[in-house]
């Protein structure tokens, strides 16, 4: 029999707490009634297929399958949901509700406006940009596939990438509205519509998702607590970033950072949801390699 690991070495391997929190304990009505339905789909599907490949997937595939799965159907949910915030928009512009709000927060914001402080916000706006979000978050991604030794994180970031992508084409495409007038934009200008806010949709999902991954791997509270932090931070001064530049209503970024928080609940929600189905199922990764003595 292998020796047991000690528990320093046993908990590089964590993937299941952040803090003293485990994700797969479910406190909440919903959250345990979540479970129970996908236990009980999961058990279904087991008994329909051949035995050959359901002891397979019960051991290394299953928990990704209800990743995707959860994914697959909270994307869906997602892409609806912009489709109707689409809607929800065209119905309070006409009514002059909450957009009433945008030319005079943008009218405010202007008149805060300096060369060195224009150069600087548009210097950090860029990096939400495709050109340069896209290399960032691969190189974070590739960075925490070495640090956890598995390809989680840049599984869950190619999803999350992939839907908040999908919401902000779908937004674009359904509402097509135009951005602030050029005289109060600061340059670089951008001509694709501006609802929601795809830098703003993008960031929040994309950083806060770095920041949980970080925080699950830690062992450290106060790094947990950190990364979640500046990566909210950095998420929220993105969408501001948008409003001050005149690059966006203020109305796209609060858009842009619901849908952002709705689609980053799914994926830590899908990812829960592995977790659990892996302990309920002993299944562990099979990129895993040696986790003799790793709890599940």
């Amino acid at each position: 029999m292998a020796a047991r690991r000690p528990l320093s070495r046993l908990s590089e391997w964590r993937e299941d707490r952040i803090g003293d929190r485990d994700l797969t304990r479910w406190t909440t009505a919903a959250g345990v009634a979540l479970v129970r339905a996908t236990t009980w789909l999961v058990a279904l599907a087991l008994r329909l297929l051949p035995a050959g490949l359901r002891s397979r997937l019960a051991d290394r595939e299953l928990p990704w399958l209800v990743l995707l799965a959860t994914t697959a159907v909270g994307g869906a949910l997602a892409v609806l949901a912009t489709a109707a915030s689409a809607e929800l928009y065209d119905g309070v512009e006409d009514g002059e509700g909450a957009t009433a709000l945008d030319r005079p927060v943008l009218d405010w914001v202007a008149g805060w406006r300096t060369p060195w402080l224009d150069d600087a916000v548009t210097a950090y706006t860029d990096l939400g940009g495709a050109h340069l979000m896209i290399p960032l978050v691969a190189v974070a991604a590739g960075a925490l596939w070495w640090w956890w030794r598995r390809p989680t994180p840049a599984i869950l970031l190619a999803i999350a990438a992939a839907g908040s992508l999908l919401m902000t084409v779908v937004g674009k495409q359904v509402v097509g509205r135009v951005r602030p007038p050029q005289e109060l934009a600061v340059p670089p200008f951008e001509s694709s519509p501006s609802f929601p806010s795809g830098h703003t949709l993008n960031s929040w999902v994309l950083w806060i998702l770095i920041g949980y991954l970080v925080a699950v791997r830690t062992r450290s509270r106060w790094v947990a607590v950190v990364a979640l932090a500046v990566a909210t931070g950095l998420a929220m001064a993105m969408g501001l970033s948008r409003v001050y530049l005149g690059h966006h209503w203020l109305t796209d970024v609060l858009v842009g950072w619901t849908l952002g928080a709705a689609w980053l609940a799914v994926i830590v929600t899908g990812h829960r949801l592995a977790l659990t189905v892996r302990r309920k199922t002993s299944g562990a990764p099979e990129w895993a390699g040696d986790a003799e003595g790793v709890p599940s």
